[in-house]
């Protein structure tokens, strides 16, 4: 059996729609990474978006274990014209959209972003090929709440709308088990 173990990268401390944009984040915790690494296993294979707040928590997390190179396809949610933005400015400039967006999530995109079903379709090809490249192996995937909250929302097979009704913290940590059917979230949000 195949567990991911998914961590949210650290803080960033904005207070917009932080997307793709590569804002580094805040690794000062140092007792906080260290719980984080100690509850980890330590023959996982660890990988990371790309993005530097994924990259880097990754990097203060990984300790002996292997790294795999860092996948693109992790990124977060790309937010297009959102990005960097808060949801106030966004709901004053396109209020239906945006309450969509969150409430109803799906086929509604921001502009120039991607759609919750075309986040949910990049992630599941990317852990699908690290469960098939790393079957029967305990894998540390360091990215970001719309990531972790996908497979969230693949494991429990319930719709975006519960799913997003999930806390997913910094440096927290979501275990699921990919059995063959169906997968098991076995831990939501842990923070060791």
């Amino acid at each position: 059996m195949t567990r991911l173990h998914m961590v949210r990268h650290g803080p960033t401390h904005a207070r917009t729609m932080v997307g793709w944009s590569d804002l580094p984040a805040d690794l000062s915790d140092t007792a906080a990474l260290a719980r984080l690494a100690d509850h980890l296993p330590e023959a996982a294979v660890v990988v990371s978006s790309d993005l530097s707040r994924a990259r880097d928590t990754a990097d203060a997390v990984q300790r002996d274990r292997d790294r795999l190179p860092h996948q693109p396809a992790l990124r977060e949610i790309n937010f297009g014209a959102w990005e960097l933005r808060g949801f106030r400015e966004i709901e004053a400039e396109d209020p239906e959209r945006i309450r969509a967006y969150w409430e109803s999530p799906g086929d509604i995109r921001p502009p120039g972003g991607e759609s919750w079903h075309e986040v949910c379709a990049r992630v599941d090809g990317a852990i699908d090929a690290l469960i098939a490249e790393h079957a029967g192996r305990d894998i540390v995937v360091v990215a970001h709440f719309g990531v972790i909250l996908t497979q969230v929302q693949r494991a429990m097979r319930v719709d975006a709308t519960v799913a997003f009704g999930h806390k997913i913290d910094n440096l927290s940590v979501t275990e699921i088990h990919c059995a063959a059917d169906p997968w098991q979230v076995r831990l939501i949000n842990h923070i060791p």
